[in-house]
């Protein structure tokens, strides 16, 4: 059971990322696209404001329920890292504007590239090739299973297309800078995961609390919950869920650094529809078979591989 302690932490985050955000999904999806007397709530920035206030009161507590070293990370690292953060989420919302559901999941698919490029140019983090492969199988499994979804009709609209493509771009970019600020983290500080939690959502709660009062949606929150205040309990699970679900996310990237992580919160969809085909009993085509034979292999190489170089690679990073 020793032996395999660290298997084990890592299937146990992976599996509470998944369920934390499964529930998450299903809420924002009540949220953002329910109607609430013939309305729909549009405050995305207002949303984000209150996960991150939420994320840094549980992370506040659990720095003072549990014993924990000081943690000396810069302050430039955490603001970059929440800048980073945001912008990732902001441009992915915002994508959806020029694309479809199944397109903006397609792109955001490929965020473990950029998580690997960027972590190598900027957190100087270094991967062997058969993890390169790996990842890719990952990838190209992801797309292949996903792209199905993609409505035939949509294919020959090509308005805005080429707007909603460089949002994606600069989401997967910004992915990829947060992923190697906190590559860059953990090698310099090794700051635990509560701290990471408490100190990125207290900066990702600074910026979006401007840009909530900057724009004047603020007003147009309040508006909202006062006419509609059955919308409370669906924030504060939503808010809950996020909250647990970054907890775990942060333990991973703690532990095991942010592409494990990134592979993770990126497949974790790919599970989610997978099981519903499974639960509805729909039929898979060939292209989505290839796809989640893809994914399987590469996931079961890359653990197999991560335990049986988990030494040598320890040792290499020493030197």
């Amino acid at each position: 059971m020793v032996k395999y302690e660290k298997e084990i932490r890592f299937i146990f985050y992976a599996s509470s990322i998944f369920i934390c955000y499964f529930m998450f999904g299903i809420l924002q999806e009540k949220i953002t696209r329910g109607k609430y007397g013939g309305e729909t709530f549009t405050c995305a920035l207002s949303l984000v404001l209150i996960q991150c206030l939420v994320n840094f009161t549980f992370a506040q507590i659990l720095m003072v329920s549990w014993k924990h070293e000081k943690d000396t990370t810069r302050t430039i690292y955490y603001f970059s890292s929440a800048l980073t953060y945001l912008l990732a989420m902001v441009c992915s919302v915002m994508a959806l504007q020029w694309v479809n559901y199944p397109t903006q999941v397609v792109g955001k698919a490929a965020k473990p590239i950029p998580v690997m490029i960027l972590g190598v140019l900027l957190g100087r983090k270094k991967y062997p090739l058969r993890k390169y492969l790996f990842v890719f199988l990952i990838v190209l499994g992801i797309i292949l299973f996903m792209y199905k979804d993609q409505p035939e009709k949509s294919v020959g609209n090509s308005q805005g297309i080429g707007i909603g493509e460089v949002l994606l771009l600069l989401s997967l970019t910004m992915d990829g800078l947060t992923g190697a600020v906190q590559e860059r983290i953990k090698s310099e500080s090794s700051p635990t995961a509560y701290s990471m939690m408490l100190n990125t959502n207290w900066w990702s709660a600074i910026i979006s609390a401007s840009g909530v009062l900057l724009t004047g949606e603020i007003f147009k929150f309040v508006t909202f919950v006062n006419h509609h205040p059955e919308i409370i309990i669906y924030l504060i699970v939503f808010a809950l869920m996020g909250a647990l679900g970054q907890l775990f996310i942060f333990f991973m990237v703690a532990e095991f650094g942010p592409l494990p992580c990134s592979v993770v919160t990126t497949t974790r969809k790919f599970f989610t529809v997978l099981a519903s085909i499974i639960l509805f009993g729909n039929v898979l085509s060939q292209r989505q078979w290839l796809g989640a034979l893809l994914v399987f292999n590469g996931l079961f190489l890359d653990i197999f591989y991560s335990r049986e170089k988990a030494s040598p690679a320890k040792s290499a990073i020493n030197k």
